[in-house]
Formats: structure tokens, C-alpha cells, sequence
């Protein structure tokens, strides 16, 4: 495609959701608008990857949250990796390969200082690692349980969400800390992946067993750290099982993104009180200055063949609504992306 015919196709926010996966197609708009000209000090970058994450539920929505909501008639937010085409900026080239926020479109004027790395084009690890384990999502499960959850060897940590993007990393670095690992996951192939492949001490299927029960089981000398996805029923089991001074790192409540009103609260709050748990809220941006620690660290334990990551990949910027409602409904399998273009695409 010659620079004069380019085309940028883009999600806009349509409507806020109020019904149950908030991710139907019709609260978006798809179209087109000019690829745009860029200023001094920014890049014209066309995006590879887009990132889909729960939390693009909630920026969504217009609940009170951690950074503004869309705005209805906004290009959809979203992590990116993306090549330069154009530049202004110094310390960026045509052909260099960066990663940023730029959202749900084929291309973005982006100032140079709010692009957070930029990522090797010959590294012997695909480009979707870095949405994945080398990116936020390594970071996040990495932060949260080692600042958050700081667990001791030998101590129970139970992950929720366990074969998700962030708790099948969790899992691998408790077991790296020599911690017990019990995961929570929806569905047998999904169990059998975090135990067999990934090595979890236990795995319960919250679809097919009683999880109070289940856990209760899998943890016979109580639970030491927590590392929350999901809340809800799951977050109750687990409380009822803490031991004294427990920690909880709560990174995500993706049961009740969709809810239609207010959530109660967990039944088992009292034992948060009884045995001095610790409880932890975290957001990955409040780490951004320590993420090269983390991504070393990660790159590190992959190499040396202790980490491993699953990448879910559906094709097309056009799917990318249809995709994230497999999020809220666990059909995706590891860190879920879509491919929007080739980096060889001129």
C-alpha cells in the first residue's frame, strides 16, 4: 500500500454496555479517517498487535476507576506494538519496532516520550511475548506477587484466574520461590495445562467442582498468599482458608466488571480481621519505573527454560470486539492479542 491510498480503520466507543459481556459489537463503531500527519518530536506508528485485557471493560463503563473512562465516540484504548513509518522524533527511526497505547486503530501520531520501549526486531522471542510475559502482563503477575504477596518457601499461594495471561505467570514464579501452588481455572484442558505443564501443585476446576471443598483439599495447612483475578465466590473460598497474616494481592474482580448493580461484599470479611490478613489493591502502572528489573528477571527465567507462556492470537483488527467477550466468559486460552498487521506490510 503506497502512502498516498492509506487507510486508517478504527474502533470508536459508541455506547457504554449495560448488558452482561459489555463486549457486543454494537457498542462500538468501525470506521475510517485519515492517517494523520505528524508534529515535531512525534512518530507515525502502524500498529502489529492490539492487547485485550478485562479491564477494557471497565474503561468503558463510566464507574469511578483508576484512569478516566473512553469517552463515548473516543478510539478505543488498548496496549500496542506497532512499527514507525514516519518520524520526527528524535532517538526514533523508520523501522523500529515500539510499544505504547495507542488503541484500536491501523495507525497513531504518537508523541515519542509516551512510547514506553522500544522492542528488538531480530530478538529470538516472538513480538507477541512482549504483550505477554515481557510486557505488562509479566510485570503485573511479578510486582504483585513478589512486592504484594511476598511469598516464603515452603507457604501455600493460591492463584485465581490460573490459567489466565497473569495467574499462569503468578503460579510459575511461586513455584520458582519454592511456594506450594494450588490455581483456580475453568474447564479440565485448562487445569490439566497449569499441573502438568506448568507445574502447580493442584488444580481445581471452578466448573465442575465445589471450590470451598476443593480448596479446602488442595490446602490442608491453610493458605499463606492470595493472588486475586476474579473475586466474588472464589475470593470467599480462599478467605476462609487464610492463615494468620495472610496476604491477599488483588489485582483483578473480573467477576463483577459486568455487574449491573451494587456487588456485596465477601461473606468470609471477618477472617480479614481474625487472622490479620493484609489485602492489597495494585494497579501494574504504579510499577512502570521498575519494570526493567522485572522484565530482566522474566527474560531470565525464560531462557533458562522455568517460565512459559501460551498466546492467544485472533486475526483482524475488525474481530476485535467479538474477541474481548472471551474474556468474560473464559474462552481464551493464555494472553489474548489480536494481530492487526505484518511487520514486512509496506
Amino acid at each position: 500500500m503506497t502512502m498516498a491510498n492509506r487507510i486508517n480503520r478504527q474502533w470508536r466507543l459508541a455506547a457504554r454496555p449495560d448488558r452482561d459481556s459489555g463486549a457486543e459489537v454494537d457498542h462500538f463503531d468501525f470506521g475510517q479517517a485519515p492517517v494523520p500527519n505528524i508534529a515535531d518530536g512525534e512518530a507515525l506508528v502502524r500498529t502489529l498487535y492490539l492487547s485485550l485485557d478485562p479491564t477494557q471493560r471497565l474503561w468503558m463503563s463510566d464507574m469511578d476507576q483508576y484512569m478516566a473512562p473512553v469517552a463515548v465516540g473516543d478510539v478505543m484504548r488498548g496496549g500496542t506494538i506497532g512499527v514507525v513509518e514516519e518520524s520526527r522524533a528524535d532517538g526514533l527511526a523508520v523501522g523500529d519496532i515500539v510499544q505504547g497505547f495507542w488503541g484500536w486503530q491501523d495507525y497513531a501520531a504518537v508523541e515519542a516520550a509516551s512510547l514506553r520501549a522500544k522492542l528488538p526486531a531480530d530478538d529470538d522471542v516472538p513480538l507477541v511475548a512482549y504483550m505477554g510475559l515481557l510486557g505488562a502482563i509479566g510485570c503485573t503477575a511479578y510486582f504483585g506477587l513478589l512486592d504484594i504477596g511476598q511469598p516464603k518457601p515452603g507457604e501455600t499461594v493460591v492463584v485465581t484466574a490460573a490459567a489466565g495471561a497473569v495467574g499462569s505467570v503468578v503460579g510459575q514464579i511461586a513455584k520458582i520461590k519454592g511456594c506450594r501452588v494450588v490455581g483456580i481455572a475453568g474447564g479440565p484442558e485448562k487445569c490439566a495445562w497449569i499441573k502438568d505443564t506448568l507445574g502447580f501443585d493442584a488444580a481445581i476446576d471452578y466448573h465442575a467442582e465445589d471450590v470451598p471443598t476443593a480448596l479446602a483439599a488442595a490446602c490442608p495447612d491453610g493458605i499463606d498468599v492470595v493472588f486475586e483475578n476474579v473475586g466474588g465466590d472464589l475470593l470467599d473460598a480462599s478467605l476462609a482458608l487464610v492463615n494468620l497474616n495472610a496476604r491477599i494481592a488483588l489485582c483483578g474482580l473480573i467477576a463483577q466488571y459486568n455487574a449491573a448493580g451494587p456487588v456485596p461484599g465477601p461473606t468470609m470479611f471477618h477472617n480479614i480481621l481474625m487472622k490479620r490478613v493484609r489485602v492489597e489493591g495494585f494497579i501494574i502502572l504504579d510499577f512502570m519505573a521498575r519494570f526493567p528489573e522485572a522484565l530482566a528477571a522474566l527474560r531470565g527465567w525464560l531462557d533458562d527454560g522455568r517460565l512459559q507462556y501460551r498466546v492467544d492470537v485472533v486475526d483482524g483488527l475488525e474481530n476485535a470486539p467479538q474477541a474481548l467477550g472471551k474474556l468474560f466468559v473464559g474462552a481464551n486460552k493464555g494472553k489474548l492479542v489480536v494481530k492487526v498487521g505484518d511487520l514486512a506490510t509496506a
